[in-house]
């Protein structure tokens, strides 16, 4: 494999990770920010879920097409088309003047979405050394905590103190510089040619077991992310900010469990992937207690062990995919998580919070029982 220069190689894991933490920072914003927009456009809690319905829907569809097009742009040309859609969805959701402006900036942020893992795992495997990649495929993967942590921390205190507009608006910037900033990756190693628009559903056991797996994976973490905060404000007596705390905690200690579990994994991936689902069902468990003290401790268990699993689920997919194999297997897997995410917030949002805990410690398990036939 030819190196890649100095400079290009410093700017992988960085750029990576930030591509990752812009596909989900509106769903995290969603999540962090849902005191307030609930109060501020009148949104029923259903519609919460609805929103996230959007993005992940739109993430679903392209996702099937997405492998080849990453293929023909090549992996920068692709961060560079992530980063834009981010700004620009990021753009409308702080301008939305009414409730139908915030569906069409979340399903904007449906595209980054489905381009993250393509693009960035195309990014890891043509320029980073076997050995090597497990590592940084665990730090890219923690940018997506990354985003929960800087939704529910920086950017919710400046929605508090200041706007939340404005808040919005300052991630949207970040994204734009971050489009730039692509141009210290290494070059796309051909010309970029019109990607082939076909949905290939061709793949071996593995990874479609795999995208079951993220399936019911992605409706747990969906429904923790969208309504823990909401749930903290409304049954648990906290303030927006400190409800939004929540969502930084699960994003830090996911960040942490992505990367220890990644460097961790080895060759026994497929068995902790049971063993971390195992642990997230106590997740939802503490929070059906009431017990605030505990929403905290919820927290850790999810990022530490949920959040975790979706990066051991996209270590075994570059592990197990050859070539141009890799871009196509990481885009079906990539749409049973997003799958997840679209169905699982609705459905909790109707069931309400007692049942729609219940349901989330069940899609744990299923994962977990899923899981044992992953190796």
């Amino acid at each position: 494999m030819e190196k890649v220069h100095l400079r290009g190689r410093a700017a992988v894991p960085v750029l990576t990770t930030a591509a990752m933490t812009a596909s989900m920072l509106p769903l995290f914003l969603l999540g962090a920010l849902s005191p307030v927009l609930v109060r501020e456009f009148g949104i029923a809690r259903p519609l919460l879920g609805v929103l996230v319905t959007a993005g992940f829907g739109v993430a679903v569809v392209l996702s099937l097409a997405i492998g080849p097009a990453v293929d023909a742009l090549g992996p920068r040309r692709s961060l560079v088309a992530l980063f834009l859609a981010s700004a620009l969805a990021l753009t409308v959701l702080a301008a939305a003047p009414h409730y139908v402006f915030l569906v069409l900036a979340v399903a904007l942020g449906g595209i980054p979405q489905a381009l993250a893992n393509p693009a960035t795992n195309k990014l890891i495997a043509v320029s980073v050394d076997a050995p090597r990649r497990p590592v940084l495929l665990g730090i890219k993967q923690s940018g997506v905590q990354l985003g929960a942590f800087v939704a529910g921390l920086p950017l919710a205190w400046l929605a508090e103190g200041v706007d939340w507009r404005l808040a919005v608006g300052v991630a949207a910037f970040v994204a734009l510089l971050a489009a730039f900033a692509c141009l210290a990756l290494p070059e796309d190693p051909a010309p970029a040619r019109r990607p082939a628009l076909n949905v290939s559903l061709r793949a071996n056991a593995l990874i479609w077991r795999l995208a079951g797996f993220s399936v019911l994976l992605g409706s747990g973490i969906a429904a923790v992310n969208t309504y823990v905060a909401l749930f903290a404000a409304e049954e648990l007596g906290f303030r927006a900010p400190v409800a939004a705390g929540l969502v930084a905690v699960l994003g830090v200690v996911g960040i942490v469990g992505r990367i220890l579990w990644s460097r961790a994994a080895g060759r026994s991936a497929g068995s902790l992937l049971v063993w971390l689902c195992a642990g997230a069902v106590l997740s939802p468990v503490l929070l059906l207690t009431g017990a605030p003290a505990l929403a905290w401790v919820a927290m850790v268990v999810v990022g530490g062990c949920a959040v975790a699993a979706n990066a051991i689920s996209m270590l075994l997919v570059v592990a197990s995919s050859a070539g141009p194999e890799l871009g196509r297997n990481s885009a079906l897997v990539s749409a049973g998580f997003f799958a997840g995410f679209a169905v699982g917030p609705p459905v909790f949002g109707l069931l309400g919070y007692t049942a729609g805990w219940v349901l989330v410690a069940a899609e744990f398990l299923v994962a977990a029982i899923v899981a044992r036939r992953v190796r």
